[in-house]
């Protein structure tokens, strides 16, 4: 019990970490989040409950920190539903993984321009070049990443006792 909540838990603090890295865009306001892949990739190797919970307490660590605000909380959240949906019905699997970032991120927008009263295309236009580097990054990041996950004896024996078959 305690190996899991200290696991959740790091996961967390990877998302909330990997939040705060962005990469400059040429389009104003389309900054590539390192979350984005990280968080897709996490949600493909461990599942999506534990991603989930993981980016709960990433979120609720942001606004204690007072990084995020609860508009923040809330895009994130549509994207870790969508995103890890696409994931948990495509079983992990590399297509998968590769869509689920930018389908995330468009959910996510749609959410922002209805709230902010602002054309969601706009929105997504702006974070095109982001959704291709997540597709990209996570697309060349997940055998790479599973079969390195795979030999962490550690990991792996933490892993099949919790009954999951994952990384």
């Amino acid at each position: 019990m305690y190996r899991e909540l200290t696991f959740t838990a790091f996961l967390g603090v990877l998302i909330l970490l990997s939040g705060s890295l962005k990469l400059p865009s040429p389009v104003a306001g389309g900054e590539f989040q390192l979350s984005a892949p990280i968080a897709v990739l996490i949600c493909a190797y461990f599942g999506f409950k534990r991603y989930l919970t993981a980016g709960i307490l990433a979120s609720l660590l942001g606004l204690l920190l007072g990084t995020a605000t609860v508009f923040n909380v809330l895009i994130a959240m549509v994207f870790r539903c969508v995103a890890g949906a696409v994931i948990a019905l495509g079983q992990s699997s590399l297509p998968a993984v590769i869509i689920s970032g930018p389908l995330g991120t468009l959910a996510a927008r749609i959410v922002m321009g209805s709230i902010l009263e602002v054309n969601w295309l706009l929105l997504a236009a702006a974070a095109a070049p982001g959704m291709l580097f997540t597709a990209v990054t996570a697309g060349l990041l997940y055998l790479p990443g599973k079969k390195f996950l795979r030999r962490l004896p550690l990991l792996h024996l933490y892993l099949t006792r919790q009954g999951s078959d994952r990384p």
